[in-house]
């Protein structure tokens, strides 16, 4: 290639130059002027591999100037001479670089990247909190600090085998979100591995099958003859957990349901809690009756004027759900919160004649059979209102012998 075929812009033509078109330097160096003025360097040739002509982009006139372009036009001639394709080249070190980069990404920056994208989808801030928690406790240790593409089938054995025994349902949920989240790792080109927390086909073949019996967790629950004297004691403590407490009691609510109970919720005139769906396991409004024992707890606590019925020791946050919990170990209860939901079901069935219909929609449960859930429009509202406060009656006598409460009465 002759000499004067090269260099044949000079720099005030680059500078001054106003016509849109290609202006050739040689050797395959291009100056491209646009229509809108834009100022670019090409380099223009034709592959060793398809022989079709291709256009590669050296930068703007602005950030390269002349003697620089020739530099990079000289580097990808040489890689012509050589057979090699430039553009393919550049494109080949552009994905290594990106693979680096990837394999960079922890496993602890995946799991938060996917709480945080998937937060706003679930039904309430508990979840999150579930999902945080479970990585932080088992996850972090072990495989926190590594490229989630080394994230390999023996080091999720090492995090599920010491719990999948013991904590069959932890474990469970926890495979499930190591599973998600190396899916989404693998979606967002940070893996190229098979997910090594998959159940069928794979882990399957490892660990034993969690059956439902395995998985059933009975909450410790107290017994219905002694939570009147229980409920009694809770109210010699002035605490906002224990008010929480037993408003949850009275209510046989669940302890999200009502540590997270907002003010605008309740209607004190009508002696009524309307749940939002948001916060219901079912994903269904349900509206709670409140006993005049329950409207003097949220009269109580609404003076406080906070965010939350129930409010946290920290700015517009809610009680925290361990604090009923801890308040149950100082008291010295061996019981769970969620326990007396169990204590006042077995109360209605075994001193009430109020209907099994009745008894589970005050617990906000759903209805097993499809075809009887299609033909149900109520909610059994006044039914309820009457076995709720027969509940808080009992719940004030705690001495007394509760007989069976006749039919008319729980009409």
């Amino acid at each position: 290639m002759g000499k004067r075929q090269l260099n044949r812009l000079s720099a005030r033509t680059v500078a001054t130059v106003k016509r849109p078109g290609l202006y050739c330097d040689g050797g395959g160096l291009y100056l491209q002027l646009s229509p809108s003025g834009s100022k670019t360097w090409i380099f223009r040739y034709r592959s060793p591999v398809t022989r079709k002509l291709r256009d590669m982009g050296l930068g703007p006139v602005h950030s390269v100037g002349l003697p620089e372009a020739r530099e990079k036009a000289a580097t990808q001639r040489r890689l012509l001479l050589d057979r090699l394709d430039p553009i393919d080249m550049r494109e080949g070190q552009n994905r290594k670089r990106a693979i680096e980069a990837a394999k960079a990404v922890t496993f602890s920056r995946c799991a938060a990247s996917y709480i945080e994208s998937h937060r706003p989808g679930w039904r309430n801030e508990k979840h999150g909190d579930q999902w945080e928690n479970t990585i932080a406790a088992y996850c972090h240790p072990v495989i926190g600090a590594l490229p989630v593409q080394d994230v390999d089938t023996r080091l999720v054995l090492k995090i599920l085998e010491p719990i999948w025994a013991s904590k069959p349902e932890t474990a469970s949920r926890l495979r499930g979100r190591i599973e998600n989240i190396l899916d989404w790792a693998k979606a967002r080109g940070y893996r190229s591995a098979e997910n090594s927390a998959r159940w069928k086909g794979h882990l399957n073949q490892i660990l034993p099958a969690l059956t439902k019996k395995h998985r059933v967790k009975h909450h410790k629950a107290m017994p219905f003859a002694e939570v009147g004297a229980f409920v009694s004691k809770l109210r010699g403590i002035s605490r906002v957990s224990a008010r929480c407490l037993e408003f949850t009691i009275l209510t046989a609510t669940r302890t999200n349901e009502a540590v997270a109970a907002k003010p605008q919720e309740f209607d004190l005139p009508s002696a009524t809690w309307t749940i939002p769906a948001s916060r219901m396991k079912a994903k269904k409004e349900h509206r709670v009756p409140l006993s005049p024992r329950a409207v003097v707890i949220a009269r109580g606590m609404l003076e406080l004027k906070g965010d939350y019925l129930f409010p946290g020791t920290k700015n517009a946050k809610p009680l925290s759900n361990m604090t009923m919990l801890k308040l149950l170990e100082r008291i010295g209860a061996d019981v769970t919160v969620h326990g007396f939901r169990s204590t006042f079901r077995d109360w209605a069935a075994e001193r009430t004649a109020f209907s099994h219909e009745v008894c589970e929609m005050a617990l906000a449960h759903t209805i097993p059979n499809a075809a009887e859930a299609a033909y149900r429009r109520g909610d059994l509202f006044d039914k309820r209102r009457k076995l709720m406060e027969a509940w808080a009656d009992f719940l004030d006598a705690p001495r007394l012998e509760g007989a069976v409460i006749p039919m008319k009465h729980a009409a």
